[in-house]
């Protein structure tokens, strides 16, 4: 009875919690939404991205980034967490979206695209990858990111996009007098 009971709220709370899946080109593709529609879908990020840069003494104000010391130089470092929700901006290229995880700046965004080595999956899009990493822009600066990061997918809960809201009323009637 006690493993019955522990089963039933298992599947209960699998059943409540969102439906979170990767954000494919066979998904782009079936629903063909428009920039203004895909403004409205909540995307995610399936593991976490870290951005580094080599800081000049030049550069007095750092923003939202932190600075770290790494072998003696100055790193400043901006991380985005695993599951951290973005909101999407335009689209620099057919197939590319500009995703926004800055609350702040519209200007601070990274670029994903589809991969086929990946089922199609939305992944994020570097200027250049090599063996260690890539070079990203980030605002208006050009950050490293580890390779790590190639396998940073874009998701989506699907069935909050799918849930349809239904309003229902029911005539009661009129009668003559």
């Amino acid at each position: 009875m006690k493993y019955a009971l522990v089963f039933i709220a298992a599947v209960l709370m699998a059943s409540c919690s969102p439906s979170k899946r990767y954000y494919t080109s066979e998904i782009d593709r079936k629903a063909a939404w428009t920039g203004e529609e895909l403004k409205k879908i909540q995307f995610f990020i399936s593991g976490d991205i870290v951005l580094w840069r080599d800081v000049s003494g030049s550069e007095a104000s750092i923003t939202k980034g932190k600075i770290r010391m790494v072998n003696g130089r100055k790193v400043e470092e901006i991380v985005i967490k695993k599951g951290t929700p973005g909101m999407y901006l335009f689209s620099p290229e057919k197939d590319h979206y500009a995703i926004g995880f800055d609350a702040a700046d519209d200007n601070k965004y990274l670029v994903f695209g589809p991969a086929r080595q990946v089922n199609g999956r939305y992944v994020l899009l570097a200027k250049e990858w090599g063996r260690n990493g890539g070079k990203v822009t980030y605002g208006d600066k050009v950050y490293q990111t580890g390779s790590e990061s190639a396998y940073a997918f874009l998701l989506v809960d699907m069935d909050h996009r799918s849930k349809t809201k239904v309003t229902s009323e029911t005539a009661t009637g009129r009668k003559v007098q």
